[in-house]
């Protein structure tokens, strides 16, 4: 039997993905050599939009891609995977086409790897940034390699704690404008989604927050919203306190002094992606307070 031409893949039904989609989804990435995270693929399914194209030889999904509403003001976009045996035939441009022409004139972010990103920047994508992916088991710097005292969080009157249910209209008053748009339908998910929640706290009023999930043998650290370096450090430091798992997270790059401080603790790094955005000169918000996405899916 003869695999389909290109000119009959491209013309392939586009449908929307439903949590019944979650293991094809699961098996995609893993076609690809990403960690299976069905947890994380519940959440995007359930916050966002879902794309995909079933396989023509009736073995699961052929492509998928992933779309996070932020109402008016932006859409992310990610998960824009394709099978192995379906790569280069034109099926990423199709689902990105696809995703385009759904969202409308809403402006759209998206962190795109080295090989996707001529893609986007063919549809008109331009780079605003980069974002780092460190990861590794987190420890305290041996004698060989100590941090600089200011490496260390030293606002003692910053302390941190786990979350509570009463939290998360202190935490969406935050992140509105750290974020630039309404994220509540995803911050409402994470207590459910993330193994800790945690938040900064001084004199009583909220500084910062962060979540710890699970990712194939990992836990990931994000989204990490924080007013200072030294407070996104008591954050991870807190996590970290919390698993013997190794850590992962995608920090925005311009935040060098974290990325040197998680060096010294033992994070490495592992890849790197370049910030994008359609129909808007920058992403909204704050850069100086977000430190890390929730995921990169998410923006």
């Amino acid at each position: 039997m003869h695999s389909p031409s290109p000119r009959s893949l491209v013309d392939l039904p586009i449908r929307r993905l439903n949590r019944g989609d979650l293991v094809p989804c699961a098996d995609l990435c893993e076609d690809r050599g990403w960690p299976r995270d069905e947890h994380r693929w519940g959440l995007l399914l359930s916050a966002g939009t879902g794309y995909g194209i079933d396989a023509p030889d009736g073995k699961g999904l052929a492509g998928t891609c992933l779309t996070t509403p932020y109402g008016s003001d932006l859409t992310a976009v990610g998960m824009l995977l394709v099978a192995e045996r379906y790569a280069r035939q034109g099926l990423a441009r199709r689902l990105m086409r696809h995703v385009m022409e759904a969202v409308g004139d809403i402006p759209l972010a998206l962190f795109a790897t080295a090989q996707g990103q001529p893609l986007y920047e063919d549809l008109g994508f331009s780079s605003v940034g980069r974002a780092e992916r460190v990861g590794g088991r987190f420890g305290v710097p041996g004698p060989g390699g100590s941090a600089p005292a200011a490496a260390t969080p030293s606002r003692a009157s910053v302390t941190t704690r786990p979350a509570a249910a009463d939290d998360l209209q202190a935490m969406v008053r935050l992140d509105l404008p750290v974020f630039g748009t309404d994220r509540t339908h995803l911050l409402a998910r994470l207590p459910a989604f993330s193994d800790r929640l945690q938040v900064a706290e001084e004199h009583g009023e909220l500084v910062g927050y962060a979540a710890l999930w699970p990712s194939g043998h990992a836990e990931v650290v994000g989204p990490l919203v924080a007013r200072d370096t030294a407070t996104a450090q008591a954050l991870v430091s807190a996590l970290a306190a919390t698993t013997d798992r190794p850590l992962r997270t995608d920090v925005y790059a311009q935040h060098e002094e974290l990325l040197g401080w998680l060096a010294e603790h033992g994070l490495e790094p592992l890849t790197r992606t370049t910030v994008m955005t359609y129909g808007v000169p920058d992403l909204p918000g704050d850069a100086t307070r977000r430190f890390a996405p929730l995921t990169v899916a998410t923006g």
